[in-house]
């Protein structure tokens, strides 16, 4: 699913230059619950920005998917996205004034698929989910942790190879964060689907398949859980 080949990524902040990847390679199999652990400024959501194709490496290769993330230009990078990442985000990312199905219907709307269609893939991804009956409230109205489940179903809605999560636990009390990392298990196990999430939750790591740790830019260690797939 994930090949990263030598990749460094280095920003400017003022007259420093911050190395945020120092030639990282990593390999990720189809199908594998991966969290992205480390201390602050490890460079964690460097890498799942590079994986996401938000942004793109100094140096080195991104493959996802079979796809060289390199070979495309912004628009083919942003209708890449599109078909094959799902994003959840810490903060929910909810857009208050819609209900919970429509706010899982927003990636659809880039598509040619009719209104009807959208709304029944919405109303399958928030079942998924365990929300069924959710489908009219607005974010206000809903839990932490059911927010959380409705951006989770937005980030499936589309199908996507990959799920890309980051700190999807940041703002949930210890029983949401557990069940959210529950759902992001099941969505592995039984949708098949590949997720990377970036993580400071100590807990997650019972769910997973491989830890991928960093430090100051470096791959520390990406070996697989013991007894995962």
């Amino acid at each position: 699913m994930i090949d990263v080949r030598d990749v460094s990524r280095v920003y400017l902040r003022g007259v420093d230059r911050v190395h945020a990847l120092e030639h990282v390679t990593l390999h990720i199999p189809a199908e594998r619950f991966v969290a992205l652990m480390g201390p602050s400024g490890s460079g964690k959501s460097t890498l799942l920005n590079l994986l996401a194709g938000l942004d793109r490496p100094d140096s080195g290769e991104v493959v996802v998917a079979g796809q060289r993330l390199a070979t495309l230009d912004e628009e083919g990078l942003a209708a890449w996205r599109a078909r094959h990442v799902g994003f959840v985000f810490q903060s929910y990312n909810l857009i208050p004034v819609l209900t919970a199905v429509e706010n899982v219907e927003l990636p659809l709307l880039l598509t040619a698929l009719p209104r009807a269609d959208r709304r029944r893939r919405a109303g399958i991804a928030l079942a998924a989910v365990g929300l069924p009956h959710r489908g009219d409230h607005r974010p206000q109205q809903l839990s932490g942790g059911e927010q959380q489940r409705v951006a989770i179903a937005r980030a499936i809605v589309t199908d996507p190879d990959l799920i890309v999560a980051d700190e999807p636990t940041g703002d949930l009390d210890a029983k949401s964060a557990v069940d959210v990392l529950r759902l992001l298990q099941e969505l592995n196990r039984v949708f098949r689907k590949s997720i990377v999430m970036v993580s400071h939750d100590a807990r997650a790591e019972r769910f997973v398949d491989q830890v991928v740790h960093l430090d100051k830019g470096i791959l520390v260690n990406g070996a697989p859980q013991p007894g995962s797939r």
